[in-house]
């Protein structure tokens, strides 16, 4: 595009215009005199906007046939070859160097526009049980009193689900001191120790828990295990939250082992008295790696009497492993604070596929889907499925997109809420 057109584009209008340096990213164009048009691959553009410094907006643009933007308009829409298109972008007040960046992000995005594509997506993904639990429970909270809700740390490791709690009363705490004495606090999926249990009883708080059973039963475990003596090996991330309270239910008895190599060096008082336990939303593969050397170091080493990685993380795993052999480039929807999303990216790289994580659609490059006919796409535990439709609908704003499901085994599991929460205000 031309740096005139993409001017031209600039000087469009809608109903109150965007502010100074903003940039507004059209999901749809609207005429007076004829049907409008849906520009679903308006996010692609609205991200490589951002990454090049531009503040933007979403909206409609009014688009007026008489004015000189129409010309630029009939000149981007076709190169999407399809009824829908990437979007505009159109400014009240545009600097020369915003016209150019505009200009620059709609060549990338178009670079790689026109082509067939497929999507290749992978079943199980999205929410788990032990999610959809606890973000239910933040909702009820909030349907039946109203805000604030407190919630200490992240409910779940999504970006757009903490975002869309936050708007709607709940508030986000790292630490119970943050949380008014007799207050409602819930605790997130992710567990945690007992001495933040203590605290909130010190604080008078009325505490609903929003802990993943699976993480629970992991907690039951460190306590049996470092009831009978043994030294608990926990294989596991330091600093995420679950671990953090894992650890808590046995300080004194449990030793962190992150890696192969922290396993050939981890020492234990009794080699004949040793346990070992794993984080929820590891990669099946590492952890497998780690627990064969520890056996290798410690013959008597006892584990769980079912895997500690839960049903969602491995079944997400299997699943992504399927589609990312057949596929050019992988796409995990995901934040990059979750753990098993971030295993995901992981295991297709693994493969030998390249993938990227993205918490959106916006954060889709251009550059990675050059030369990439097959994209396969799935989304870590915590991410809402919407996400993944929204990822579609861009994609399928650059060009032609067949869209097929590889599923490796159907969920049915379903967790009870609480008594706090079942109850009717």
């Amino acid at each position: 595009m031309s740096f005139t057109a993409a001017q031209s584009i600039l000087a469009a209008h809608r109903p109150g215009r965007p502010g100074p340096g903003e940039v507004l990213v059209a999901d749809e164009l609207l005429w007076a005199d004829r049907p409008s048009i849906r520009c679903p691959g308006a996010p692609l553009l609205e991200g490589e906007l951002r990454r090049r410094g531009i503040a933007t907006a979403r909206g409609p643009l009014y688009v007026d046939t008489d004015h000189a933007a129409a010309v630029a308009l009939r000149a981007v829409l076709p190169a999407a070859r399809g009824p829908a298109g990437l979007g505009v972008a159109a400014t009240g007040q545009a600097s020369s160097t915003t016209a150019a960046a505009v200009s620059a992000a709609m060549a990338a995005v178009l670079a790689v526009a026109g082509r067939p594509r497929s999507v290749l997506l992978a079943a199980p993904r999205s929410f788990c049980a032990g999610v959809e639990r606890a973000i239910e429970i933040v909702e009820r909270l909030l349907a039946q009193r109203g805000g604030p809700i407190y919630v200490r740390k992240e409910i779940v490791h999504n970006r757009h689900v903490v975002d869309g709690l936050r708007a709607r009363g709940a508030v986000f705490v790292d630490e119970l001191d943050a949380v008014p004495r007799g207050a409602t606090v819930v605790f997130s999926a992710h567990g945690v120790s007992p001495a933040v249990r203590a605290e909130a009883d010190r604080r008078r708080l009325k505490v609903v828990d929003a802990t993943c059973p699976l993480v629970t039963k992991v907690h039951a475990e460190a306590r049996r295990f470092a009831g009978q003596g043994d030294t608990v090996l926990l294989i596991g991330h330091a600093g995420h939250e679950e671990v953090e309270g894992t650890l808590g239910e046995a300080p004194g008895r449990t030793i962190l082992v992150q890696s192969v190599e922290e396993a050939r060096r981890v020492r234990v008082p009794d080699p004949g008295r040793v346990t070992y336990l794993t984080q929820t939303t590891l990669s099946v593969d590492e952890t497998a790696e780690v627990v064969t050397e520890l056996r290798n170091r410690f013959p008597a080493l006892r584990g769980p009497a079912s895997d500690d990685i839960c049903y969602a993380t491995t079944n997400r795993q299997d699943a992504l492993r399927s589609v990312a052999r057949d596929t050019d480039v992988v796409l995990v929807v995901g934040s990059r604070n979750s753990s098993n999303s971030l295993r995901l990216a992981e295991l297709a790289e693994r493969t030998g596929t390249p993938a990227h994580l993205i918490d959106d659609a916006r954060d889709i490059r251009p550059e990675w889907l050059s030369g990439a006919d097959r994209i396969g796409l799935t989304a870590g535990a915590s991410a809402p499925p919407r996400l993944v439709d929204s990822v579609v609908a861009a994609l399928a704003g650059l060009g032609p997109l067949t869209v097929g499901e590889r599923e490796t085994t159907r969920e049915t599991i379903h967790f009870t809420l609480p008594a706090a929460v079942r109850r009717k205000s």
